[in-house]
């Protein structure tokens, strides 16, 4: 079923009209083919409208559309012989975090992401893609198997952040984390980024230190939301549109701080409007990146990891 944002709803009755006329009624029938024209027409002015001159809380909210391709999409489309690995050896499986080893243009590859579920069931199952530490624990576990067998890594972030539960928090959730991000800057193996939706905090941060970070169009990556940043600046969620002009955590915007190397080009109006559309475009730009990082040596890999990640935040006062 078709989810609509609130500044997107004006959609709705057109599109639910035009599947209604082709599912119960004769096309053919002159009465209906024109309705459906009429509604045909209307619809390309409205998206313009609605979707050509987005503010950053919009993009916001698009990155977490119920109907966006999540990690588990992209990894069966893009990649074949796909074999999902679990648990951390510790404690137990987390199914925040999905992982395995696939076949990617030819390569073989080691997938990991984040991965939040489709209906709230799987919602609920998922923790809303929100992992604990054992679910960075398997995808540490995951990344040292790929960089023993030399296997480039692909992560996809799509997350609120990490799950901040008292559980969590005891089994040594930060500690966790920041061990993820030590470990990938010491990977000898070509590692890419890919931001799917919500890069949320330290929880993205710990699947997503890459030689190459690809972000979707309409896709955020920020320390903390906007309705999160509202509440504590403002002590108001509510205010959640200016927190997010004032975070700027868009692709457009992260790409001229220099913390994004690419774009991925969304259908117009997001991803969850044509999957193939993003798929195919996921699939050209991740395998350019790929294979640029294979043809360089393992420890000028990693150097240049770490050069990246420093310069980032550098900046100079003007007198």
């Amino acid at each position: 079923m078709r989810y609509y944002l609130d500044f997107e709803k004006q959609l709705e009755p057109i599109e639910r009209r035009i599947e209604e006329i082709r599912k119960f009624h004769d096309t053919s029938d002159p009465h209906y083919a024109k309705e459906v024209a009429a509604l045909e027409k209307k619809l390309p002015k409205l998206e313009r409208e609605i979707y050509g001159n987005m503010t950053n809380w919009q993009r916001s909210q698009l990155s977490r559309h119920l109907n966006r391709p999540h990690a588990l999409d992209y990894i069966q489309s893009l990649c074949t012989d796909f074999v999902e690995l679990h648990g951390d050896r510790r404690f137990k499986d987390d199914p925040a975090i999905v992982g395995g080893l696939a076949r990617f243009d030819g390569m073989n590859v080691m997938v990991i992401g984040h991965q939040k579920g489709k209906d709230v069931r799987g919602m609920a199952h998922r923790n809303f893609g929100m992992a604990n530490p054992e679910g960075y624990r398997k995808a540490m576990r995951l990344m040292e198997m790929a960089n023993r067998w030399g296997k480039p890594i692909v992560t996809l972030i799509d997350t609120p952040g990490a799950f901040p539960g008292v559980g969590a928090e005891e089994r040594g959730q930060a500690e966790t984390i920041a061990s993820s991000i030590y470990l990938m800057f010491t990977l000898l193996v070509p590692v890419v980024v890919l931001v799917i939706g919500e890069g949320g905090s330290g929880g993205a941060l710990a699947i997503g230190v890459g030689d190459r970070i690809l972000m979707l169009e309409n896709a955020t990556y920020s320390v903390i939301s906007p309705e999160g940043c509202a509440a504590i600046l403002w002590r108001d969620g509510s205010k959640g549109p200016l927190a997010a002009d004032a975070l700027k955590p868009t692709a457009h915007e992260l790409q001229k701080l220099g913390v994004v190397d690419a774009i991925i080009r969304e259908p117009f109006g997001g991803a969850h409007r044509s999957w193939e559309e993003v798929f195919e475009n996921t699939k050209a730009l991740l395998g350019k990146h790929l294979k640029e990082l294979l043809e360089m040596p393992p420890e000028v890999l990693r150097e240049k990891r770490y050069e990246k990640f420093r310069k980032m935040g550098v900046f100079e006062e003007s007198r």
